[in-house]
């Protein structure tokens, strides 16, 4: 039996991929979470020996030590960071805590005899880009943000373990990925909800920045290929769409697909944070997959026929 431990595990991407792992018989999955932002009714509903939950705060050593001490993990994802454009501006000395978290999971994955940490890293590393596509061997370094800045220093620390200790790793940078168990307070959970109340859709700037989505299960798919199969061993890949949307074309799609009345309000440009455009080399990405990603309509559609955004507390 494989024993994995899913740090970050009560978040939209951690509990999608711990959903996938316990399906295995074959795995026994450990979610540790503090809860900060994470949510319990993210987690897989399924009971008896595939899961167990622990809250414990991964940047807090003697918490996660005790935890992985006693468990001699064979394999882990560490998902476990702040996320979110405006969480992490507000609040930057929160997010450069995640480095202890890093340090502290890497130190013991060492110690502990883990055959591999998977790292969730970020499209935010490439800061403003310098080629299209985004390809994972040139990133330039050029985000002053914080977050951005952590994921760097993440990357880092996994090549330096391999390079002295023999650890091995693999890099998943997720550009954006979006779903039903999504926070509310990301871009298409935001819109959905707004068309949904028909309120007004606010864009900063004229909405031509572009993103590129990438939805839940075509991402959580892709990193457990990678895992089964062996590869992106010591090497990165980046996970996400690579069809490019202007965030006004965004803004209307959904406004169509709720057939809404809100209207789309322009307000000014974001200081930092939020780059003209985002576009991933997602070649590898593709073949590992074997088949093309999910069209962004049809990923809406999907939230959408779930209702989940009707029903709000």
């Amino acid at each position: 039996m494989k024993k994995i431990l899913i740090t970050g595990g009560a978040g939209f991407i951690g509990s999608s991929l711990a959903e996938r792992l316990i399906t295995d018989k074959e795995n026994f999955v450990v979610v540790v979470d503090d809860l900060s932002t994470g949510n319990l009714g993210k987690l897989p509903k399924t009971n008896g020996n595939g899961h167990k939950f622990i809250k414990c705060d991964v940047n807090v050593y003697p918490d996660i030590s005790e935890i992985m001490l006693s468990y001699k993990f064979d394999f882990v994802f560490h998902y476990a960071a702040v996320v979110g454009v405006q969480r992490t501006q507000e609040n930057p000395i929160k997010v450069l805590k995640d480095i202890d978290g890093i340090k502290n999971i890497i130190t013991l994955c060492k110690n502990t005899g883990v055959k591999r940490i998977f790292y969730s890293s970020s499209s935010e590393i490439y800061g403003e880009p310098v080629e299209f596509p985004q390809n994972v061997y040139t990133t330039p370094l050029n985000s002053r943000l914080p977050y951005a800045i952590v994921k760097n220093v993440g990357e880092a620390f996994l090549r330096s373990y391999k390079q002295e200790y023999g650890q091995n790793y693999t890099i998943f940078r997720f550009f954006n990925t979006y779903g039903s168990r999504q926070s509310r307070d990301f871009v298409i959970s935001k819109f959905i909800i707004r068309a949904l109340e028909n309120k007004d859709i606010p864009i900063y700037g004229d909405g031509s920045q572009t993103r590129t989505f990438c939805y839940i299960d075509d991402n959580v798919e892709a990193c457990i290929k990678a895992f089964y199969t062996d590869q992106i061993i010591n090497d990165v890949i980046n996970i996400g769409g690579a069809i490019e949307t202007p965030i006004l074309e965004l803004a209307n799609l959904i406004i169509r697909l709720t057939k809404s009345k809100s209207k789309i309000v322009h307000r000014p440009p974001l200081k930092e944070g939020d780059m003209t455009r985002r576009l991933p080399d997602n070649k590898r990405m593709i073949e590992i997959l074997g088949r093309d990603l999910l069209p962004l309509e049809e990923g809406i559609k999907k939230i959408l026929a779930t209702g989940i955004f009707e029903h709000r507390d």
